[in-house]
């Protein structure tokens, strides 16, 4: 199935400061990559507004790109040490992400490996690829907010280019998140369920079997808080579970989760 990403030209301000962010970025020699909306027209073939630019960076990149948007004139701020920060201008802003906010998909060196390079707003930048952003949305669960249509249009869109082997890899342990997904790609889309490897739907489904045929963990956590910062607070604050974001079962620490919660609390 062939994408036609067709993302409009009306200008405003918010565009003009997105492209001029884009530019001096590439002038100050800081890798980026462009996601969120502007790089899901190319990634689904699906156009749709937005209300910011998200570009994706490493951890290591952060600390120079604030220091050189403030040089130039922006505003630019640490939000979340653990995954945000904004550069910040009159007429728009840009979230720079450099991991999720639940902490698992950090920005790393295969992000960059496999962009692809495409034109955003007249400037040519690499592009989030499809596998990273369908792991980095897979999880994305909230009462307000759920991106599983937009993990199923990445595979309609990519299915039969999908690196699934190394997607495999990047979820890893949480292999289950993965596998509900597929299992509700092929109720979606009945007719393009060819699109998901049989065989990778096959070893995935064994794992379920043999889980499931096992003792339950013995460890009591819950791992919802990895999938809604929100809907789980009351199993782990005060609960009987232990909070799946937090060392050692997550890449967060205790003072990060807290910041987070009561952040989006507010």
């Amino acid at each position: 199935m062939g994408l036609s990403p067709t993302h409009s030209l009306v200008e405003t301000p918010s565009r003009e400061f997105y492209r001029e962010a884009m530019e001096f970025l590439a002038r100050a020699e800081i890798p980026f990559l462009v996601g969120g909306a502007f790089a899901f027209v190319h990634q689904a073939g699906i156009d749709r507004s937005t209300k910011d630019l998200d570009i994706f960076v490493r951890p290591s990149d952060v600390q120079r790109l604030l220091r050189a948007s403030a040089a130039v004139g922006y505003e630019a701020d640490l939000v979340f040490s653990h995954w945000l920060a904004k550069i910040r201008a009159p007429s728009g802003f840009v979230d720079v992400i450099f991991s999720s906010g639940n902490g698992l998909a950090v920005v790393d060196d295969q992000w960059f490996e496999h962009a692809s390079e495409r034109e955003v707003l007249g400037v040519r930048v690499q592009v989030a690829p499809p596998e990273e952003s369908l792991w980095s949305k897979a999880f994305v669960m909230e009462r307000e907010r759920y991106d599983g249509a937009d993990v199923a249009h990445i595979i309609l869109a990519h299915g039969e280019r999908l690196d699934w082997r190394r997607l495999m890899e990047r979820f890893g342990s949480h292999w289950r998140v993965l596998l509900a997904h597929l299992v509700l790609f092929g109720f979606i889309y009945p007719s393009q369920r060819s699109r998901v490897p049989a065989a990778l739907l096959e070893e995935l489904m064994e794992r379920l079997a043999a889980e499931t045929k096992s003792p339950d963990a013995e460890d009591p956590v819950c791992y919802g808080t990895l999938l809604s910062w929100s809907q789980y607070l009351g199993d782990v604050f005060g609960g009987n579970f232990r909070d799946a974001r937090i060392r050692p079962h997550g890449n967060l620490t205790p003072d990060e989760v807290a910041r987070w919660t009561s952040a989006e609390k507010k």
